[in-house]
């Protein structure tokens, strides 16, 4: 499907230096500010949650990287979203049970930096869920305790638990220019350490190279093959792809219009399915997202109470919402 030039029909010019949050004299002068309406006056396309299926639980923003182009801005030093405990993840987990919920994300930050992973990680297994980590395999998933909690939950509910390893390219030179020198060979050591131990596997990859994806997928099934590494390239759930994702470059709005135009539906898009839960630094609780990427625009801040997040209605206003989600067609969870 040529999807390019349809969303030409959906387009809106977006100025690089252009903000969200910069004031305009007339209504609707600039694109992703009216959480309804478009620059052009078109309506917005919005999403209701057709059924929670996947309940996101975001460990905080600190990592032990500070990439490039991180989607949320995690490193050492950013803090914005701080570590969530057990105690307060536990009645998020028990809310989206009832709700018929399949399975818990875990995504930061680093997750394992955050002292309750592996509780956290327990706790959802023990109530059934099927549990997807995204994690870098560095250093802190390597530590000692870490990997000893991982082996015996691995040995305890086996395939429902899921490790899903970034690796930003198939060389070292791609993802070490995103992530730092030296971050693409550790990364193998922490893979080779969970492919050894039969843990489930999955490897997230994004269009960083220039390269499309079947020409990724070819060099990963190279990579996957010389390190011995057991996952399908062809496999859309061994090996994710996501978009390249760059803050500077325009980006159509996308409006009501846009699904048949597109050939797509509401259904398809991430806040149909999935919250996140997050824990703002100074913040007495945690709070519920409608989307994995977006953190910092309080527009998608739905509140404390999952049950009242999961009812609410989401315009499609930011451009990851048209980027990553509408013609990107990514998703955190995968395929």
């Amino acid at each position: 499907m040529a999807t390019d030039a349809r969303a030409s029909a959906c387009w809106s010019p977006q100025r690089p230096d252009q903000r969200r949050d910069t004031p305009h004299a007339m209504p609707h002068a600039m694109p992703f500010l009216d959480p309804f309406t478009t620059a052009t006056g078109a309506q917005r396309a919005t999403v209701a949650l057709a059924g929670l299926e996947t309940l996101w639980i975001n460990t905080g923003t600190l990592c032990n990287l500070a990439c490039k182009t991180c989607y949320i801005e995690s490193s050492p030093t950013n803090d914005a979203l701080a570590y969530p405990t057990l105690h307060e993840v536990s009645p998020y987990l028990r809310e989206a049970k009832r709700r018929g919920a399949a399975k818990i994300g875990f995504t930061g930050g680093e997750p394992f930096l955050n002292p309750d992973a592996i509780p956290m990680i327990e706790e959802s297994l023990s109530l059934g869920f099927s549990v997807l980590v995204l994690t870098n395999a560095m250093r802190p998933m390597m530590r000692p305790a870490v990997r000893q909690g991982l082996s015996r939950l691995q040995a305890a509910h086996g395939r429902r638990l899921v490790l899903r390893v970034s690796l930003d390219g198939y060389c070292a030179e791609v993802h070490d220019a995103e992530r730092g020198a030296g971050s693409f060979a550790a990364a193998l050591d922490g893979i080779a350490w969970l492919a050894g131990r039969g843990f489930r596997l999955a490897i997230a990859g994004r269009l960083l190279s220039g390269e499309d994806e079947p020409a990724m997928r070819m060099g990963f099934a190279e990579l996957f093959a010389r390190e011995g590494i057991d996952l399908d390239a062809s496999s859309p759930s061994d090996l994710v792809i996501f978009p390249q994702m760059s803050e500077g470059t325009p980006t159509p709005e996308i409006t009501e219009a846009c699904w048949d135009l597109l050939g797509k539906s509401p259904n398809d898009v991430m806040c149909a399915s999935s919250r996140m839960v997050v824990k703002r630094k100074g913040a007495d609780r945690p709070s519920v997202l409608a989307c994995t990427l977006i953190s910092r625009d309080m527009a998608f801040d739905l509140g404390a109470d999952l049950d009242a997040a999961c009812n609410a209605i989401v315009p499609l206003n930011h451009p990851y919402c048209s980027r990553f989600c509408v013609l990107g067609g990514a998703s955190c969870s995968g395929a």
